[in-house]
């Protein structure tokens, strides 16, 4: 799965269509949710709007993405590490838990 940002908004790409089959409507309602807002967010700018009320906005914006990050981080602990753990391959149990460590170290940064 890759998050990509353009101009306007905000999706999500999957690569394999089977890649996630967890939280994927909790978090597709959030980020549109999140787009429509930026959206939203994007005219206030163009109309010159009352600055708090921009800030405001964003702020709702943060929280909706927050909130896809924080089910995707879940839905991949149950069921991608979980699945590992159970597996036989030690090297891709280590493998995804490192992946869990960067992503987490980031969101630590953020």
């Amino acid at each position: 799965m890759i998050l990509y940002t353009y101009t306007y908004g905000i999706g999500i790409l999957f690569n394999n269509p089977n890649e996630m089959a967890h939280n994927v409507e909790k978090v597709t309602v959030a980020m549109k949710k999140a787009q429509s807002l930026t959206d939203k967010v994007m005219k206030m700018l163009e109309e010159n709007r009352y600055c708090i009320d921009i800030v405001q906005q964003n702020l709702a914006i943060i929280g909706l993405l927050r909130s896809a990050n924080l089910s995707l981080l879940e839905g991949h602990i149950n069921h991608c590490v979980k699945d590992a753990a159970k597996g036989k391959d030690p090297k891709r149990l280590e493998e995804i838990m490192k992946e869990l460590l960067v992503v987490i170290n980031t969101a630590q940064k953020k």
